[in-house]
């Protein structure tokens, strides 16, 4: 009885439009995301390559909201992408984090 009641709950929460909760970034899959994913551009170990080097000693001088800014809304005219529409912005601000300090936060 209790779990059909929590499934009540849950199904009439999102009928009204509520947003499912909001989860803590995953550490393991987004330095999987980086390694695979940004490495396909800036290398593998990140020196660069179609995309330039992201090492923290590289990024030193960034602001971590501007390296979030640039994950999640890309560089136009460049080849970086958004990713805006397959990442929040708690995963790209980990990210940006994760570069600059060249290890998980």
């Amino acid at each position: 009885m209790r779990s059909l009641l929590a499934l009540l709950v849950l199904a009439g929460a999102a009928q009204a439009g509520d947003a499912p909760p909001k989860m803590a970034p995953d550490p393991v899959a987004l330095e999987r995301l980086v390694v695979q994913d940004c490495g396909s551009c800036h290398g593998l170990t990140l020196k660069g390559g179609l995309g330039p080097d992201i090492r923290p000693q590289a990024l030193e001088y960034y602001e971590p909201d501007v390296l979030q800014t640039v994950i999640l809304d890309g560089m136009p005219g460049t080849a970086m992408p958004p990713w805006r529409p397959l990442i929040t912005e708690a995963e790209a601000a980990w990210i940006s984090e994760y570069l600059l300090k060249g290890e998980a936060p």
